[in-house]
């Protein structure tokens, strides 16, 4: 992890929601946490990291999401050279049915 991220608030954070049991304590707490538009930023992220690993292209992937080619170069970027933060989520929806495999 980048090591500018470490801190006790960015910790107390991370403990927070891995403190959260099921997806209404999640809306809960980002709805609180987040504006309508950071957490929908955040969520299109996800989605498009979905798309760029089965394939897809950047203008299809703009044309679905919404997203511009900056935040999809972005995300393709964190995807190949990150912490593999997105890798990790990505396999365990995969694992666990939520998302189809590439």
């Amino acid at each position: 992890m980048n090591d500018k991220l470490r801190d006790e608030s960015v910790d107390l954070l991370f403990d927070a929601v891995l403190s959260l049991n099921n997806r209404q304590d999640c809306y809960s707490f980002f709805e609180d946490i987040c504006t309508v538009s950071e957490l929908k930023s955040l969520a299109m992220r996800l989605h498009v990291a979905i798309l760029l690993q089965q394939g897809m292209k950047y203008s299809d992937i703009c044309e679905r999401t919404g997203a511009s080619t900056a935040t999809i170069s972005r995300v393709n970027r964190s995807l190949f050279y990150g912490a593999d933060g997105y890798l990790t989520v990505l396999d365990r929806l995969r694992k666990d049915g939520k998302i189809p495999d590439p």
